[in-house]
């Protein structure tokens, strides 16, 4: 089977959330929740998904990336938006969607299993090992919270690189930052667009993680060329892939 870390690599950069960690209880609050206790349930019923009020993959924001408090006032901002276009009356508007920043970035994070162990032991390798992830501006805060600092290099999130992946902005950040080609940098992660098609346009080595018992549920599809996928991360260390190159790919 094809070795998932050839030679030429040099780096090996993950995904964050799904990837090495996964939301645990206390969950954030529900955001109909938030609205049925102001009174305005029928507001809430048409907010939909709060999972998907945020910025969107591939979404490029430069212009409110400049600093922190920039970036903030974007955030309450698309709240307010949706908000307004939801009903919601001018005088709740601020404080409302204020509550629901805070319920948004309320998540308790625990690292997978094998996250910190084959950082680590990559890193004793000789390799670079990144983080670059669509997160809030608080990503390189979070990553040291859940105890990964000591054994990453290089973090490069969204909220301050400009853009959310899979823009090719964010992966040109990335390896600035690394200071390597392309085609040394092994990318790993659970999204498909984010993680693997993204990364493989930039001219990286993608490997789709397909956890059993994932974080963010996603489909398997076909493996496109250039392309590994693996079950867990210690698949790294063995060099084993699930499945390599193009074709019906998949996990069994």
């Amino acid at each position: 089977m094809p070795n998932v870390l050839p030679p030429q690599v040099r780096a090996v950069v993950f995904d964050f959330y799904g990837t090495l960690v996964r939301m645990v209880e206390p969950l954030p609050p529900d955001h109909r929740g938030i609205f049925e206790r102001r009174g305005l349930a029928a507001q809430g019923a048409r907010w939909g998904d709060q999972w998907a009020v945020g910025p969107g993959e591939g979404e490029q924001h430069v212009a409110h990336s400049v600093g922190e408090t920039a970036y903030h006032r974007w955030e309450l901002d698309r709240l307010l938006r949706r908000a307004r276009s939801c009903g919601v009356p001018e005088r709740e508007l601020d404080d409302l969607v204020e509550e629901i920043d805070r319920a948004m970035k309320a998540v308790t994070l625990e690292l997978f299993e094998d996250a910190r162990p084959v950082l680590g032991e990559l890193r004793d390798r000789g390799l670079l090992v990144g983080i670059c992830s669509n997160w809030f501006w608080n990503l390189e805060d979070c990553v040291e919270e859940v105890g990964l600092g000591a054994v990453v290099d290089v973090v490069v999130g969204s909220a301050r690189a400009g853009a959310r992946k899979p823009h090719p902005l964010i992966y040109r950040a990335l390896l600035e930052r690394c200071g390597l080609r392309a085609g040394e940098v092994l990318f790993v992660g659970d999204m498909w667009a984010p993680d693997v098609l993204g990364p493989l346009a930039a001219g990286m080595r993608p490997v789709h993680l397909c956890r059993p018992d994932p974080a963010v549920r996603g489909a398997e599809p076909p493996l496109p060329a250039g392309a590994a996928r693996i079950r867990g991360l210690r698949d790294l260390l063995r060099g084993a892939p699930c499945g390599a190159a193009a074709g019906p790919g998949g996990c069994g």
